[in-house]
Order: C-alpha cells, then sequence, then structure tokens
C-alpha cells in the first residue's frame, strides 16, 4: 500500500538519514506509526513477511511514547528521582532501543526488497511470515540485552563509591564498564555499515527499476 511505503520512507529519513533525531522527526514518526498501527489491523492488509516488519517497526515507536512519558510525569511532579543517574539512563535507554530496533527491522525490510527484485523466485522460501516474526523476536531480545546491559552499568558505577576496594562486586563493575564501552564502540560502527547497506541496496533496485 502507498500509505505503508510513505511510512517506510518516514522512517529511513529519521533513522538511516538524519545524524539524529529531533522534535519534528520524532513527533511526525510517532503520528506514522499510530497510523500505520490503525492501518495494519484492516482485513484488507494481507499477512505478509514484510507486513510482519513494518508492524513490529511501528510498535517500536511505545518505546518513544513511554520515554516521553515518563519525561512529562517526572517533570511535571518534579519527582526527586529525576535529578538521578538511573533515570537519565533509562530514558536515554528507552529511545537507544527504539532507534537500534528501527535500524535493524528496516535494514531487514530492504533485504527483502533487494530479495523480492533480484531472486524473486529463490528466495520465496526464505520470505515467510514465520521468518519475519522470528527474526524481529531475535532483534528485540537482542536489544533488549544491550539496553539492559547499559543500564546495568550504569547502576554499577553509581553504587561503585560504597563498594569495597577489593570485592566481586569491583571485578562485576569492570567487567561492565569494559563490555559495555565495547558494545557501545559497535553499535556505532553497526550503525555506518547499516546506512551504507541500505544506500547501496536501494541503488541496485533503483538502477535495476530503471533499466527495466
Amino acid at each position: 500500500m502507498k500509505d505503508l511505503r510513505r511510512y517506510l520512507v518516514l522512517k529511513y529519513i529519521q533513522y538511516l538519514v538524519l545524524s539524529s533525531s529531533n522534535a519534528i522527526s520524532t513527533f511526525l514518526g510517532l503520528l506514522g506509526s499510530l497510523y500505520t498501527i490503525i492501518i495494519l489491523q484492516s482485513a484488507k492488509v494481507s499477512s505478509k513477511s514484510t507486513v510482519v516488519l513494518i508492524s513490529s517497526l511501528a510498535k517500536a515507536d511505545i518505546l518513544v511514547s513511554v520515554s516521553v512519558v515518563l519525561e512529562m510525569v517526572v517533570w511535571t511532579f518534579e519527582v526527586s528521582i529525576s535529578s538521578t543517574a538511573f533515570t537519565s539512563a533509562l530514558l536515554q535507554n528507552l529511545l537507544t532501543a527504539n532507534a537500534h530496533v528501527s535500524c535493524l527491522l528496516l535494514s531487514c525490510v530492504a533485504v527483502e526488497a533487494y530479495l523480492i527484485t533480484f531472486f524473486p523466485t529463490d528466495s520465496r522460501h526464505l520470505r515467510t511470515v514465520k521468518n519475519a516474526r522470528l527474526t524481529s523476536r531475535i532483534i528485540w531480545i537482542l536489544v533488549t540485552a544491550e539496553c539492559a546491559l547499559f543500564q546495568t552499568d550504569v547502576l554499577l558505577k553509581a553504587s561503585s563509591t560504597s563498594a569495597p576496594t577489593r570485592s566481586p562486586w569491583v571485578l562485576l563493575f569492570h567487567f561492565s564498564s569494559t563490555a559495555a564501552a565495547l558494545l557501545r564502540s559497535l553499535s556505532y560502527f553497526l550503525g555506518i555499515l547499516l546506512r551504507i547497506a541500505n544506500v547501496y541496496i536501494y541503488y541496485k533496485i533503483f538502477f535495476s527499476m530503471s533499466n527495466r
């Protein structure tokens, strides 16, 4: 459907073109996701692997909504924990999870578009609803684990000052800190690679369709 294509374009601009999200792109993204979720409830939309990926992409913006609501609650009621590192990290991790899930799902949609364009018959056994749901589930599990590590690192840093100098707690703190730093670097470079891969895929698709 044309509306779903427009939604994908909006999400590609938001996560793979813009260097960072802003208030306008976030607001438009939330509206687009809400509209897409409503569209996907229609019986006219057939259950296909691409639709499954787009549905998971739209639902990822629930994390942004939760982050916005929490921030408004903290700001409105002047909750005392608003100044703690834990709350700040939690809000940031919700946005990070949304961005990472969205980028990975958009890349999956791009790969599927590539397979449909160049290997429509040979790839049919891969482009199934079951595989799309499994892929979405794996992406969510990986990103959840990533953000859990980031949140744990913040908690350990906050409590490291009161821990004994020599204890398993300190070893755990160093391990968590190192793992979180490595994962942040890996996420950064993976984001760059995903942008390059998506540009290449749609470049190939565009010129392939033009030649036809």
